[in-house]
């Protein structure tokens, strides 16, 4: 049976989740700003049309904001979280072949279903709308690369009406001749240099290129991306995801760190958070790095990076050995008399957890360390994150990224629910 790929996608994501629960933004401007509100992550479609370009620092904007009465917020990924596992929920009751692709994109299987696509589509999109809240654009087509084409094609067409179907022959190739090779799913810009180099501008140029020249010059992942704008697929739906080869958790502190001892607590709160999202994927580190940073914007002579890695005997996930690595570390690393601005945590040599290979002279009672770890995160899971914390992480923590203009966590909190008055 040949495969039908729909392709969706949520519009303006996080600026779509603030307006579900607070109505009055709808009609307004309105950006989200990135950890201690440094930077635009997230426009609507008003704030796109005055120029506030993605990733712009929010200090350079600030006046074109305040002048066009732009409504800022602070990221609120608790929320954002949550309302996108509520998305793919409602996905999952149209088709049972679904990859959760990113937060705010999925990738659905609709093999079989070749009468009325858009019609099954426009369906999808107003259920999502009507049990969450969030408007959704989809594309469809006969492979993923093709289906990304459709989604793009969608949000420039008003006509479209939120649902493209890029299926018949004329309509494949008016599409390619309107991409340019940097806009193909999977071309990343070293090969869009190479293959306009070559005379390959378009996507219709690409999908009619030689596979021999191809493979030669780009490999198999080259001759999939031909294949698949031909209409044949070469990339199934990924369901269950790979492991993970890494868990990274990493902040900029919301003011700068001179004491070790604050820079101790970063770390350990940090080591904290990594070790849970381990056992949330049934995970254990056989290593554990850990690097601190000053600003890149001082002076050369006060600028500081540098991390340093601690092997584990037996691969872990027990938050006490994690943070006893990366304070270990931060005694290596710290340097008296500069300003860290960011520290992070990234663990590494991921393995199963029910597959820990354990060393010959580990002493540690690993069941009752397990159940410990599990009892906390119960804990943390019915009340809330930070119900139960580990002594080193500190109590006041002034170090916190700040998040000034964060809307309620509503949906993750119960002393946050929204109100109705």
């Amino acid at each position: 049976m040949k495969s039908i790929f729909a392709l969706v996608d949520c519009n303006n994501f996080y600026v779509s989740c603030e307006r579900v629960f607070n109505p009055r933004l709808e009609p307004l401007a309105v950006v989200v700003l990135s950890n201690n509100d440094g930077c635009v992550i997230a426009r609507s479609e008003e704030a796109k049309q005055l120029g506030i370009g993605m990733g712009a620092a929010f200090f350079k904007v600030r006046e074109k904001i305040e002048k066009n009465k732009v409504e800022v917020l602070s990221s609120n990924y608790a929320l954002y979280k949550d309302m996108s596992d509520r998305l793919m929920e409602t996905l999952c009751n149209f088709t049972p072949e679904i990859e959760v692709y990113s937060i705010d994109e999925a990738f659905l299987n609709l093999a079989g279903l070749s009468n009325n696509l858009t019609g099954y589509c426009r369906k999808i999109a107003e259920t999502v709308k009507q049990w969450t809240g969030i408007p959704v654009s989809i594309g469809i087509a006969e492979t993923k690369t093709l289906a990304k084409m459709a989604q793009r094609i969608v949000r420039r067409f008003s006509k479209a009406a939120g649902v493209f179907e890029l299926t018949g022959r004329a309509s494949i190739d008016e599409a390619l001749a309107q991409t340019s090779v940097e806009n193909i799913w999977g071309v990343g810009i070293k090969t869009a240099i190479k293959l306009k180099r070559a005379g390959i501008n378009t996507a219709l140029a690409l999908r009619d290129v030689d596979v021999n020249w191809m493979r030669q010059c780009f490999g198999v992942t080259g001759v999939r991306t031909v294949y698949e704008l031909r209409g044949i697929s070469c990339y199934e739906l990924e369901e269950q995801p790979p492991t993970k080869k890494g868990i990274t958790v990493s902040r900029t502190f919301g003011r700068k760190i001179e004491e070790i001892y604050e820079l101790k607590e970063a770390i350990a709160s940090y080591a904290s958070r990594a070790g849970e999202k381990l056992r949330e994927q049934g995970l254990a580190a056989g290593a554990e790095t850990i690097f601190v940073m000053t600003s890149r914007f001082v002076d050369a002579r006060k600028r500081y990076f540098n991390s340093h890695t601690v092997s584990f005997p037996t691969a872990t996930s027990y938050t006490p050995e994690l943070i006893d690595g990366a304070i270990r570390s931060v005694e290596r690393l710290y340097r008296k008399g500069f300003l860290f601005n960011k520290a992070g945590v990234i663990l590494s040599d991921l393995v199963p957890e029910g597959s820990v290979q354990r060393n010959l002279f580990d002493e540690s009672d690993r069941q009752k360390s397990r159940r410990l770890m599990g009892a906390v995160d119960a804990v943390n899971t019915r009340l809330h994150r930070r119900a139960l914390t580990w002594a080193a992480e500190g109590i006041n923590q002034p170090w916190r990224t700040k998040f000034v203009r964060r809307s309620k966590r509503y949906t993750t909190r119960w002393d946050e629910l929204a109100e109705v008055g």
